[in-house]
């Protein structure tokens, strides 16, 4: 999804504005994208400054930061800005830098979590559950047709951030009210993709691990059909869709590779002439590093990528190759 269309008490004026429909597209969809803080008078980082991976829990998105005093933990808890306010985040581990390497997104991180911190954050989560179920039978009252997601208190501001999923433009002034009425403080709703839901959530997908975008993924990246076509795979929308219902993430980390293959071999249907036979080629195997290929009066080869050689432009097979096909 792009930017997120929320409800803010604090801004009645824009109650009236439409929510951002979500993307029919599953190439089209992004990432809530909720932390991507800038960093703030450390830049251009020091080059023994420490770049470490971190996790927000509330939405399980992963991202860099660095921190200027001394080093941190794996597994230690950090106070990080995020585009909600100042929140927790876990370190997954420090990152090994490449020499001149440049960051696009890289957030800051402010200081380690104290004590105080930390307990906050255990009675934080003791109220979100409370929170979520009092919301959500808001939301039943109101007859409202939204899924809420998740609930989460900031550690450093007095505001409740409620997530949903929804399949159209949803009403949800009144809901609000009565969420303010029952918590007196700041209340935002914001609507999120089914991939920033299972993101949140989390799950076991066909492979049998944790959903990527759970446990692996920084960003959730387009993923489009086009990659799917490219590694052979079958168009089964039940076979290439993850339990969100959109195009599995794993997609796109081997989307590279394929393409950088296929450039070792002869794309399918391409006919070579070798030794007065003409030979079209039947089948790209990219995994196996083999080609089928099949003459007109139906004799098939199957060869490997080392087989083939192209000489101003045009693809050809080695003689040696093809007197050893089998």
């Amino acid at each position: 999804m792009g930017d997120l269309d929320n409800y803010d008490d604090r801004l009645p004026e824009d109650a009236d504005e439409d929510i951002a429909a979500l993307e029919d597209n599953p190439a089209e969809e992004e990432s809530t994208d909720v932390i991507t803080a800038p960093m703030e008078g450390i830049e251009p980082l020091a080059p023994d400054t420490p770049i470490y991976r971190l996790r927000l829990f509330y939405s399980h998105e992963t991202f860099l930061a660095a921190y200027a005093g001394e080093a941190l933990d794996t597994g230690s808890m950090v106070m990080v800005p995020t585009r909600y306010g100042r929140d927790l985040a876990q370190i997954i581990g420090p990152i090994r830098r490449r020499e001149n390497q440049i960051f696009s997104e890289l957030a800051r991180i402010e200081r380690p979590a104290s004590k105080e911190d930390l307990d906050k954050a255990e009675e934080n989560r003791r109220q979100e559950e409370e929170a979520f179920q009092t919301c959500k039978e808001k939301i039943e009252a109101h007859n409202l047709e939204m899924k809420l997601v998740s609930v989460h208190y900031l550690l450093e501001e007095p505001k409740i951030l409620f997530f949903f999923t929804a399949e159209s433009r949803i009403d949800f002034r009144e809901l609000v009210k009565d969420l303010v009425s029952i918590f007196k403080t700041r209340i935002e709703l914001r609507q999120i993709g089914v991939r920033d839901e299972s993101r949140v959530i989390g799950g076991l997908g066909v492979c049998g691990r944790g959903y990527c975008c759970h446990m692996v993924s920084d960003k959730l990246k387009p993923v489009s059909i086009k990659m799917a076509k490219d590694q052979n795979l079958s168009l089964n929308s039940m076979k290439i869709s993850g339990p969100c219902g959109r195009l599995l993430c794993c997609l796109a980390y081997e989307h590279c590779f394929y393409g950088e293959q296929r450039r070792l071999f002869p794309p399918e249907g391409c006919r070579i002439d070798h030794n007065g036979d003409l030979w079209r080629v039947l089948e790209v195997n990219i995994v196996m590093g083999k080609v089928r290929l099949v003459t007109e009066d139906g004799r098939q080869i199957q060869l490997t990528a080392s087989a083939f050689e192209k000489i101003d432009g045009r693809w050809g097979i080695k003689k040696e190759a093809l007197e050893a096909g089998t």
